[in-house]
């Protein structure tokens, strides 16, 4: 069965960097998409960053751009974010996702799109 895994959480200072890792087994993985959502206490579940199977193109949340980037291993069924400059706006604990489908267009940042998830992995930016 679909099986994803989070990795790579930790504290940060503000402006420190971090690099999450999802690991999926269970499905051909280099025909579908992952995202990342990320959650904070007593926030909604926001979209972060989107990966396609094929051609691996990357969607961004506007609070991130410029900061995280998203990548894909396939030969390691992993993707990865690599988040750079953090703030502490940025604290939640982050999730990776996936459908079964090679891309969402624009609904990619839905968390009712998805059924498939993993635990979660915490990430807290604080000095």
């Amino acid at each position: 069965q679909v099986h994803l895994v989070e990795s790579g959480g930790g504290l940060v200072q503000p402006g420190g960097s971090l690099r999450l890792s999802c690991a999926a087994s269970g499905f051909t993985f280099d025909y579908y998409a992952i995202t990342w959502f990320r959650q904070a206490p007593g926030k909604q579940r926001e979209g972060v960053s989107c990966i396609t199977g094929g051609d691996g193109s990357a969607y961004y949340a506007d609070s991130v751009k410029g900061r995280f980037t998203i990548s894909r291993d396939n030969a390691k069924s992993t993707v990865y974010l690599q988040m750079n400059s953090l703030k502490p706006e940025d604290t939640a604990v982050y999730f990776c996702a996936t459908d079964l489908r090679s891309g969402y267009g624009s609904s990619w940042s839905r968390p009712n799109e998805y059924d498939y998830w993993g635990q979660g992995t915490q990430v807290t930016v604080s000095s």
